[in-house]
């Protein structure tokens, strides 16, 4: 493997690692605070339709974009009612989401657009278009420094970066505000957050924004950044991936990023090496599209070891009278 090559598969690590890196984080905030997000692929996959089909309409990748977070925020708003409101199984509440999503998304652009469940693509101020660095161009031929700068750093949509600044962004509102200990706190002991005065619900539907919010932009950046419209099932199970990298990294920001990234390079190498001949056995492409799910469950059965979760995940609180 040569050096551009090696740069092609980075490059195509961080387009692919930008939804997982947002998925990841909108469960991170969720699950930090006690309610688990099966959702986060439904979220995801109806903030998709709304940004690829509000920017065609519009010919606006802004509208499209406010359209995704409002979309998915009334999921999770839906999810926080369910499993914070009315105490309901927050497991149920996420899987029902995804069904929804699933159903939801394909019948109304089936209906709008009449193309067998897809939105027409996506020219021009629709999309969001690669954004050069500053002096990437005139940095590119600089032995190794260069092409990493010009051809790896550079030329993503500004989506991309988002993702990349929103891991110190949740580590530092996480670890260094009181917002963030809070929040913590509600997932580890709901009982003494309440004991000191502190809304248990308020910091919980907090955080299950934060994760609409979040999700929203993952969705927008898939039918708008990364492809040029909306297609069917288009987010691929990115969202239980997002879930299995948040698993991985033990519920911490800067592990889930590198997380992210692998299950992103994991992608970019299927997606690279479609057809590969293993002593002149060729193997069907079918195998190498499932190589980075049949590894993802590989490296939480083996590598993981033990994750041990917010210990009111999942656990509805009942205030004491």
């Amino acid at each position: 493997m040569d050096f551009a090559t090696l740069l092609q598969i980075l490059d195509s690590t961080l387009r692919l690692s930008a939804p997982l890196i947002l998925a990841c984080l909108a469960g991170l905030f969720s699950e930090r605070a006690g309610i688990l997000d099966i959702g986060l692929e439904g979220k995801m996959l109806v903030a998709a339709f709304a940004s690829g089909a509000v920017a065609y309409t519009t010919g606006s990748v802004w509208i499209g974009l406010l359209a995704a977070i409002g979309a998915s925020m009334a999921l999770s708003a839906i999810h926080g009612v369910a499993s914070i409101t009315f105490r309901g199984n927050q497991l149920i509440s996420g899987v029902a989401l995804n069904f929804l999503a699933a159903g939801m998304t394909v019948l109304i652009a089936q209906s709008w657009f009449g193309q067998g469940g897809r939105t027409p693509s996506l020219f021009g101020g629709a999309r969001f278009e690669p954004v050069t660095l500053p002096f990437a161009e005139s940095l590119a031929d600089v032995p190794i420094l260069g092409p990493i700068y010009a051809d790896l750093l550079s030329g993503h949509s500004i989506l991309v970066y988002v993702a990349l600044l929103t891991v110190p962004l949740t580590w530092w509102v996480l670890f260094r505000t009181r917002f963030g200990l809070r929040l913590r706190a509600v997932g580890e002991n709901p009982a003494a957050v309440d004991t000191a005065g502190v809304s248990v619900v308020g910091l919980r539907y907090a955080s299950v924004a934060i994760a609409g919010l979040l999700c929203g932009i993952a969705g927008s950046y898939l039918s708008t950044g990364l492809q040029a419209g909306f297609v069917k099932d288009m987010t691929a199970g990115r969202g239980y991936i997002a879930l299995a990298a948040l698993i991985f990294a033990k519920w911490r920001p800067w592990y889930a990023l590198g997380a992210c990234l692998l299950f992103g390079l994991l992608q970019a190498l299927a997606l690279r090496y479609q057809n590969l001949d293993i002593f002149g056995i060729p193997l069907p492409t079918q195998i190498m599209d499932a190589a980075p799910y049949i590894l993802t469950v590989v490296i939480l059965a083996g590598f993981v070891g033990k994750a041990i979760p917010p210990r009111a995940g999942g656990e509805p609180y009942v205030k004491e009278r």
